[in-house]
């Protein structure tokens, strides 16, 4: 994973290529974003609380703002994302937003899948979608149980301490 962050916030978070050396660069928002995301992998965090810096057209910031309501462990579609945007024939347009997400993870858009149920597109792959998506799910139906299997075989090449600015 790589993220970056300028001032103002978190401005990117990436899953890409294998597990690289960490780079440490201190920066507070990266440090909360590291902290947050392995709470996250671990099962014990369903929601962020980082300040995004986000840049996008007025539609794209609309759209990123609804993925951040959505449950955790719960999927809406592509239709549903561009209704709760205000723009209910406007699923294409909602659907090229969602991919343009720079924070992924943090913003959710893996939560939006197609209307007859399919993943639909990834940035990152349908495999990761698919494992963050099955992830959440078992997460949130054992979030009373304190046995938790958080065993990750997709994320397992992956490192959180890959970082950078």
């Amino acid at each position: 994973m790589h993220a970056a962050a300028s001032d103002k916030g978190l401005t990117r978070v990436r899953i890409e290529g294998a597990a690289t050396e960490a780079r440490e660069d201190g920066h507070p928002v990266l440090v909360t974003a590291r902290v947050q995301l392995e709470e996250y992998f671990r099962g014990e965090r369903s929601s962020f609380d980082l300040p995004l810096d986000l840049r996008g057209t007025p539609f794209e910031l609309a759209v990123w703002k609804v993925l951040q309501e959505i449950p955790y462990g719960e999927t809406i579609s592509y239709a549903e994302l561009a209704r709760r945007c205000g723009s209910p024939a406007a699923f294409r347009a909602a659907g090229r937003a969602n991919g343009k997400n720079p924070v992924a993870i943090v913003v959710p858009c893996h939560r939006v899948i197609t209307s007859s149920g399919a993943l639909g597109g990834y940035s990152a792959g349908a495999a990761y979608k698919r494992w963050l998506l099955e992830f959440e799910a078992r997460i949130a139906k054992a979030s009373s149980s304190s046995s938790r299997s958080t065993a990750n075989p997709i994320f397992n090449q992956y490192s959180l301490p890959g970082f950078t600015s």
